[in-house]
């Protein structure tokens, strides 16, 4: 159960909530895309539960964390499972590394973080595991583009800005995603997620989406 469902913030509007022919027309490509995407990977789900009762990645197939979404509301993202199950709890006990990765933007290096499976590093290096998120465009609480939903703790890295930030749904893949995505740090992260908030558009969204295919392919920026 999440609590405090809603971050305060100051309200600011985005192109999503001031034109309503561009807001119908996102969401209904975000329907159309969540329900051929979920067809499309459904061999891939049955895949994955096979793959999840063995090893070291033996449990639940599906991971889920409380991100915030537009304005400022809780939700849980879903994703294949690329961890232990008791990863927090494995990271946390090395006081040294936990450290480490609070300062270095909530992330490690792949071969340094104890907690990613073998086929966790192969999920992340070709970006299935946010396949699962598709559930969240359907039940609108994403979008398949938009800024990269974060995690309460990563809100003060937008400071005064937060506002605008909170003022579009989150997206599967969005303007920091293909330009660098996980080698592209705060500040800048956050500035390249903005860059999005201020100039949304379906234009921006479609070359977005040609991107992302790309930047799949190569696997650029994938941790």
């Amino acid at each position: 159960m999440i609590s405090h469902q809603r971050v305060e913030y100051a309200p600011f509007q985005s192109l999503e909530d001031r034109s309503r022919l561009y807001a119908i027309t996102k969401r209904t490509i975000d329907i159309i895309g969540a329900i051929v995407g979920l067809i499309l990977s459904s061999p891939l789900f049955l895949l994955m539960s096979i793959f999840y009762l063995f090893g070291d990645s033996k449990g639940p197939i599906l991971f889920r964390q409380v991100r915030v979404g537009k304005n400022g509301k809780k939700f849980y993202i879903y994703k294949f499972r690329s961890m232990v199950v008791n990863a927090e709890e494995k990271l946390k006990a090395d006081k040294e590394l936990y450290q480490k990765y609070l300062r270095n933007n909530y992330k490690l290096e792949p071969h340094e973080d104890p907690r990613i499976t073998k086929l966790g590093r192969f999920l992340r290096k070709t970006s299935l595991d946010e396949i699962p998120q598709l559930i969240n465009v359907l039940k609108g609480e994403m979008s398949l583009v938009g800024p990269r939903p974060v995690v309460v703790e990563e809100l003060r890295e937008y400071g005064n800005r937060v506002n605008e930030f909170l003022s579009v749904k989150p997206g599967m893949t969005g303007y920091w995603a293909v330009s660098g995505r996980s080698s592209v740090d705060y500040p800048e992260r956050a500035d390249l997620e903005l860059f999005y908030v201020y100039n949304q558009s379906l234009r921006l969204d479609l070359n977005i989406i040609i991107k992302t295919v790309l930047t799949v392919i190569t696997r650029k920026g994938a941790y």
